[in-house]
């Protein structure tokens, strides 16, 4: 951990409100991206995000400093959406979707920009901008923890030992269910591309 890491989080300790709003401003666009590729719907990651910041500014005398802040920060996002998913999925009813009835487009537009975000033709972007949102909607219909294994390690570009943080997973299993949602990915792909 760097001196200015340490620092701020010895600020953090002490509650010092400018120090939060620095954590906020520091990893505010990671949890927000993580936890909607989760759920799915911009109002339910906006709200999970600040609780996130929340739970963070409350406890962060139980961060050991044993994994990277962002790593530990990013543990209670996850933690945060499965517990929401979990709740929507019981207050659910008459088969309603948890993504607040928006189409793939918006999470794709609210996330990361695509992969390729120059491109010199028109038509070249907008096949870029449909295959991006079939990706994302293919992701969307992934099962929680598959869902959540390709999002640490495919789009925000975890390693195997941040995610290992992260889920509390060893890294065999997460190598093991991570291939299996990939092959998931994939045949859900190929449905949608047919």
């Amino acid at each position: 951990m760097s001196l200015g890491e340490r620092l701020l989080l010895s600020r953090l300790v002490k509650r010092d409100e400018e120090a939060f709003n620095e954590i906020v401003r520091s990893y505010g666009d990671r949890v927000y991206n993580l936890v909607l590729r989760l759920v799915g719907s911009p109002a339910e990651a906006e709200d999970i995000a600040q609780e996130v910041f929340v739970t963070v500014f409350k406890s962060i005398e139980s961060y050991r400093g044993e994994a990277k802040l962002s790593t530990w920060i990013l543990r209670i996002a996850a933690n945060h959406s499965k517990n929401r998913i979990k709740y929507l999925a019981r207050r659910r009813t008459g088969g309603q979707e948890l993504r607040d009835g928006s189409d793939a487009t918006d999470v794709a537009d609210e996330g990361k920009a695509p992969v390729q975000a120059h491109f010199d033709a028109p038509d070249v972007m907008l096949e870029a901008a449909e295959i991006e949102r079939i990706m994302q909607a293919a992701i969307a219909e992934l099962e929680e923890e598959q869902r959540l294994l390709v999002v640490l390690r495919d789009v925000e570009e975890l390693s195997y030992d941040e995610i290992v943080e992260i889920t509390g997973l060893p890294e065999g299993t997460v190598k093991s269910r991570l291939h299996r949602a990939r092959m998931a990915l994939k045949d859900l792909l190929e449905g949608k591309l047919k």
